[in-house]
């Protein structure tokens, strides 16, 4: 079978007829493009239009299948069999074409389905949101096939403003999207520069204690939170045996300090006495903590569930002779530590249980309070 030669003939016969590509095309129901694949012999129309060809040039089946005209014409015979072939052509072709119409509206609802189920339990989360990105694309694309093959979008084409409202609306939607994935990712690249630039900075100069308790100005001063009134405002750095005192700020300033002051027997009870009139308050709990550090007695403690720690305590029985107060805070924000106390806190100095990682327990109730009062469980 020469295809390029029943392809001349076609196009001859067109001809014949006065008719443009898009002519027949229309005349037969399909595109242009397939009558010009047709003529050119790049494909031979489907065998369901050979009878319908055959008619309309008036013509033979044979003569279009051999690509020139005969003497003699089909008889009854051939063409009541080229039409039974026709129409059982036309029958499989209905029935597959139906099977994929079924599956495509499923295909859509199944999709619609999975992009309100991200939503609705949605987090800002950057891989979260590309899945509900690339569902929404899934659907886009599911939907056009569905309209395709039922035939609804072949008369959407023929109302222009519908089209161009469709074309409009697509690409506003496809732009917030692409603007959502570019500042998702400004934002993420942001945080990860952010964290490399910014590196914890651990201070063991006493005189760093003075300088930042009450500034107001340096990035390093305290946190201007009551919770630091457990912290003396002033101290003679002579005396103080032991500090570290570590500042650090991803996005949100954490603070991480022990200090070991060695005071004289007068200032010693005057610094009691302060301490214990701040008290120790209830701070069991939070962040799993199961009591005060073995070998010490907690004086003073000011403690958030969201905020974290400031402490002072004294060594238990005879060491208290020593007239030594140690000072601690764990502040951060969020209610999460981003850095590792065991790599800045002393151990002896640490409440015992205490756990402020990222899937903690007091994280993991704020994010459940969250998505309660927003709807979202």
């Amino acid at each position: 079978m020469d295809q390029k030669k029943i392809g001349r003939f076609l196009r001859s016969l067109r001809n014949e007829k006065g008719l443009t590509q898009e002519q027949l095309a229309a005349h037969f129901n399909t595109t242009s493009r397939s009558v010009s694949r047709w003529e050119t012999g790049s494909s031979l129309p489907d065998i369901s239009l050979l009878v319908d060809l055959a008619d309309f040039y008036d013509v033979d089946v044979r003569e279009l299948i051999d690509g020139e005209r005969k003497s003699d014409m089909m008889d009854s015979e051939i063409r009541e069999v080229a039409d039974k072939m026709a129409d059982y052509a036309g029958n499989e072709k209905d029935k597959l074409l139906r099977f994929i119409q079924i599956a495509g509206v499923i295909g859509v609802f199944v999709s619609l389905l999975v992009i309100v189920l991200q939503i609705v339990g949605y987090e800002p989360d950057f891989k979260r949101f590309i899945t509900i990105v690339v569902s929404f694309i899934s659907l886009v694309i599911t939907a056009t096939i569905t309209l395709y093959v039922t035939g609804i979008l072949k008369r959407i084409a023929k109302h222009k403003k519908l089209v161009f409202a469709i074309k409009l609306i697509t690409i506003i939607m496809l732009l917030a999207g692409v603007g959502q994935v570019v500042l998702l990712t400004a934002i993420v690249g942001l945080f990860y520069l952010d964290t490399r630039i910014n590196k914890p900075v651990a201070m063991t100069d006493t005189a760093t204690y003075n300088e930042y308790r009450n500034e107001t100005k340096s990035k390093y001063k305290f946190p201007s939170y009551d919770m630091t009134a457990v912290l003396p405002e002033h101290i003679d750095e002579a005396s103080v045996t032991d500090y570290q005192y570590t500042y650090y700020n991803p996005w949100d300033p954490q603070y991480i300090l022990y200090m070991t002051v060695s005071y004289d027997e007068a200032s010693y009870e005057a610094e009691i006495a302060r301490l214990e009139e701040i008290g120790v308050e209830d701070y069991t709990g939070i962040y799993s903590v199961t009591g005060e550090p073995d070998g010490y007695d907690l004086v003073a403690m000011d403690s958030d569930s969201y905020n974290g720690f400031v402490y002072a305590m004294v060594p238990e029985g005879d060491k208290k002779e020593d007239h030594s107060v140690t000072y601690v805070m764990i502040f951060f924000y969020n209610y999460f530590l981003d850095l590792d106390i065991n790599s800045y806190m002393r151990q002896e100095y640490l409440l015992p249980g205490f756990n402020a990682e990222l899937e903690n327990p007091d994280r993991q109730a704020f994010d459940e309070r969250f998505k309660e009062q927003n709807g979202l469980l």
